[in-house]
């Protein structure tokens, strides 16, 4: 776009901004993105142009304006945990419903493929899994693979395991996100296959109480992580006005700091696995408790309280700095 038509196109928007002043967060938080989106392109296309100099300016006044209400450094990991996180998946919603959605699809197709085909299960989990399976189940101990290592080194190891698919998932998105799927892909497939063969033994519900007091967590932060690849994948697919590489940028840092925060969701479910599923006889009561605790907090976490923040004035930056309400 010629820089003419750029400032013609833009112009009254941004006269607006200059001569009509708002403290209203919603329209500042607006007017600053949009000057943010406006200032990269400028920075792009026309970067010694005194339009880029002008936009940076109008930019920098709603900064200042917003920043009056911006703690700074104080209390990051609390602001983090309580607003940024959750902003930031509302932000993605749409592309973290996608992802649950493409794998409990593949879920799907892996447990309808496992019913028609009798050795897709040894084709996907191994022969090695599924023999020792049959053993712990003809000795009355099915789920016994939970019981056989020290819950202390098997805790880290898990733990180590978890964390290092979740990197896994977030950086294969690099690849045009086809690399993030294909890993959810194969995840949906084995955890289809393997829900359907405890089904297939007549322990499908022993299963889901015992395996999904961890998996829960476990799955979900799977998913999240999926989407956090996707966010960066989609960056390079999608830039719009930004360049490849700032966009690129961008994706990168915000899927960096979904993929952070889900951390200590895989601890919890490294311990819950590690500790408590190997008590397989435990009250039934005490196994949905836990159960059900967990898809609560997942629910709520990453569904109902990132949408609940934004509509009272919680917004986030491009760049991921918080903006909180102005005071009544």
């Amino acid at each position: 776009m010629r820089e003419s038509s750029f400032i013609k196109r833009n112009l009254q928007r941004w006269k607006k901004i200059q001569q009509e002043p708002t403290e209203d967060p919603d329209e500042m938080a607006e007017r600053f993105t949009g000057l943010l989106d406006d200032l990269a392109y400028a920075k792009t296309f026309y970067s010694h142009s005194k339009v880029t100099h002008y936009i940076n300016g109008l930019a920098a006044g709603i900064f200042q304006r917003i920043y009056r209400n911006h703690q700074g450094g104080k209390n990051r990991i609390g602001n983090f945990v309580k607003y940024k996180l959750p902003l930031l998946i509302r932000r993605h919603h749409r592309l973290f419903l996608f992802t649950s959605c493409y794998f409990l699809l593949f879920c799907i197709i892996g447990a309808f493929s496992a019913a028609n085909d009798e050795t897709f299960v040894r084709g996907v989990l191994g022969d090695a899994y599924v023999n020792m399976t049959e053993q712990n189940i003809e000795k009355g101990d099915p789920f016994g693979v939970y019981k056989k290592q020290n819950e202390w080194s098997m805790w880290l190891s898990i733990a180590y395991n978890n964390i290092q698919v979740s990197l896994l998932c977030f950086v294969m998105g690099i690849a045009f996100s086809a690399g993030t799927l294909w890993i959810l892909f194969r995840n949906g497939i084995m955890l289809g296959s393997f829900q359907y063969f405890f089904f297939s033994k007549g322990l499908g519900w022993p299963s889901v109480l015992v395996i999904w007091i961890h998996g829960t967590l476990e799955i979900s932060s799977i998913i999240i992580a999926g989407t956090a690849g996707m966010i960066m994948g989609n960056s390079l697919l999608f830039p719009g006005t930004h360049s490849r590489r700032e966009s690129l940028r961008r994706g990168a840092m915000d899927g960096l700091r979904v993929i952070v925060g889900l951390v200590p969701l895989f601890i919890v479910a490294a311990f819950l696995e590690s500790f408590v599923t190997r008590h397989t006889d435990m009250p039934l009561a005490l196994s949905i408790s836990i159960l059900l605790l967990s898809l609560s907090f997942i629910i709520w976490y990453f569904v109902i309280y990132p949408i609940r923040i934004q509509r009272k004035g919680y917004q986030l930056t491009p760049d991921g700095q918080l903006i909180k309400p102005a005071a009544p």
